[in-house]
């Protein structure tokens, strides 16, 4: 409820200051954007900041969620875990704890209270931030970096490069004495996008992802996921640097600039550990040749690599998923909207899908994704009808196999719909058919690992989880859950909490993180922290209950599930 003002005739709240001050211990400078503390410098993303400073202007208060809407988000409509999640990021960076709140503490039902005291810092008194800008790198401390520096530098070193690139990450780990002792391992880095139009990342982005997928099928190579790639996306590296980082011997550079009909695409292999280059090609071809040339540069890594290709395989990098480039086009947008995962962005996402199919009504992977988000709408209960969301998202699995079963993502896809009607044998199934098309499909190894959870084998899921892990460096937060979930049907209910806070911390409003997160809490005796876990759920999402987790939670263990239940119920989710 909104909290009344004591005049209601008082004016509005002036622009929020930009000076810096100081907060307990820290020396908050909101120009910059930093926080310091004994040395400690840590730089806040802008929303977080502008709600440090909000909160900072009204110590003591406690201000409610409309508020901040109203004043932070500046009167823009936006989600509860949208404010939820600013908060957990700003409680992260000032090292603050929700049971026991030094800085922010939570006021259920009414908003947040700042309860750290708050002071100014004289103009004369330099700010650590601005030290730390004036006086040279010392040993063992890392000076902050700023982002304008970071952006002229890649500006200048892309107009080097005339062009620009886009990084594909080969990697062996051989015998210096001999042949190599492994397969080359792989990582593709985000294509960067030198187009006038920055609606066309998302193109790139799926030129990377389709790389992956590529070269994820060759049994011969080892393969880094996407995310792990994406993590160096828009970052000033070299392929030393990342070949160090990552322990890999070779990078594929590149650019691409797409303008109206038109394709152009730079593209180099570079041994990482020297820094001479193997191999370098520049595409000049219409647009719709763009799945061409990915089979091309696929071609060449294969050819530079000596990789051995099996007829399986060979015949698998010959079918491509669309040959429509608007098609293309389309799903690209609905993987975009798919990440954000939110009801709005789903049933857009869905939409897309919908249009990509429209244009090319064989379009396998479309139909996957479709039922992905179909089978997403189900499991949150973000459908009406519930049966009928379910049995449309299996049929659409089923047909992008049918379409396209060159591929693993239309069965992981088949997998997942499976999981979510509790079909946990025929999941499975679907997924373990994924990994032998593509024995490097990390997000295979992460849905297998949560099939194994649901089927009530935590130690095969740990193993699943520890192989994924290994090809998806940059792991995302079903990682970590998973080996959350795994300790906490073990018992071993210390590790759980660790494993799950980590898998919070990579996504504030993932609904199963929190939900084991507060079993895990309630178990432990730590019921602060587990209502405080289920008041923010809520916030989120008012249709988790203890009947919707019931109806739709899958797992064949029905003691773990009831166990499940009742730590939630001491939680306080509601039924």
């Amino acid at each position: 409820m909104p909290m009344s003002p004591a005049n209601p005739s008082a004016p509005e709240d002036p622009p929020p200051s930009t000076k810096p001050f100081r907060l307990g211990p820290w020396v908050v400078s909101p120009a910059t954007g930093e926080i310091a503390s004994d040395g400690k410098v840590a730089r806040l993303e802008p929303k977080a900041m502008d709600l440090l400073v909000y909160l900072a202007s009204r110590p003591g208060d406690v201000v409610s969620r409309q508020n901040l809407e109203a004043h932070v988000w500046r009167g823009a409509v936006v989600g509860y875990d949208a404010i939820t999640g600013t908060v957990i990021k700003l409680r992260k960076a000032l090292g603050d704890r929700t049971r026991e709140p030094r800085y922010i503490a939570t006021i259920p039902k009414r908003g947040y209270q700042l309860i750290a005291p708050v002071s100014s810092v004289e103009e004369q008194e330099p700010t650590a931030t601005a030290a730390d800008r004036d006086m040279p790198s010392s040993p063992g401390r890392k000076r902050p970096r700023s982002r304008s520096g970071l952006v002229a530098k890649l500006v200048v070193v892309l107009g080097a490069l005339a062009g620009g690139m886009i990084s594909l990450y080969v990697a062996t780990t051989r015998s210096p004495l001999g042949p190599r002792a492994h397969p080359p391992s792989v990582v593709v880095l985000p294509f960067v996008n030198l187009s006038e139009d920055p609606q066309q990342d998302g193109f790139a982005d799926g030129m990377t992802e389709d790389l992956v997928t590529d070269l994820s099928r060759l049994s011969d190579l080892s393969v880094l996921a996407s995310n792990t790639s994406f993590a160096f996306k828009g970052k000033e590296v070299t392929a030393q640097q990342v070949g160090k980082e990552l322990d890999v011997d070779y990078v594929l550079q590149g650019s691409l600039r797409r303008r109206d009909d038109a394709l152009r695409i730079n593209a180099q292999l570079v041994d990482a550990r020297s820094g001479f280059q193997r191999w370098a090609e520049r595409y000049d071809r219409p647009a719709v040749e763009v799945f061409n040339v990915q089979d091309e540069v696929t071609g060449q890594i294969v050819k530079a690599l000596a990789v051995n290709l099996t007829r399986q395989e060979a015949a698998r990098l010959s079918r491509r998923s669309t040959n429509n480039l608007a098609a293309y086009d389309r799903f690209q947008e609905g993987q975009r909207l798919s990440r954000v995962f939110t009801k709005a962005t789903n049933r857009q996402a869905a939409a897309a899908y919908r249009q990509a199919i429209a244009l090319d009504p064989s379009y396998g992977r479309a139909y996957g994704a479709l039922a992905y988000t179909l089978a997403a709408n189900y499991r949150r209960g973000w459908t009406d009808t519930p049966q009928l969301t379910s049995e449309r998202a299996l049929e659409l699995a089923k047909k992008a196999v049918a379409l396209d079963g060159s591929i693993p993502q239309t069965y992981w896809a088949l997998g997942y719909v499976h999981l979510m009607r509790r079909e946990l044998a025929q999941a499975e199934a679907a997924v373990s058919q994924a990994l032998t098309i593509a024995p490097n499909y990390a997000d295979g190894y992460g849905l297998l690992a949560l099939i194994k959870n649901a089927r009530g084998e935590p130690q095969a899921a740990l193993a699943a989880v520890e192989k994924g892990m290994r090809l998806n460096p940059n792991y995302t937060w079903d990682y970590p859950y998973n080996q959350g979930r795994a300790y906490y049907t073990q018992g071993r209910i210390d590790a759980a909490i660790t494993a799950l806070e980590a898998a919070r911390s990579r996504n504030a409003n993932a609904v199963p993180v929190r939900l084991h997160l507060a079993a895990a809490y309630a178990r432990s005796g730590r019921l602060d922290d587990a209502e405080w876990e289920v008041q923010e759920l809520l916030a989120m999402s008012s249709t988790d209950t203890i009947s919707q987790l019931r109806n739709a939670h899958p797992t064949e263990d029905p003691q773990s599930m009831a166990a499940l239940i009742e730590d939630l119920r001491k939680a306080g989710l509601p039924e």
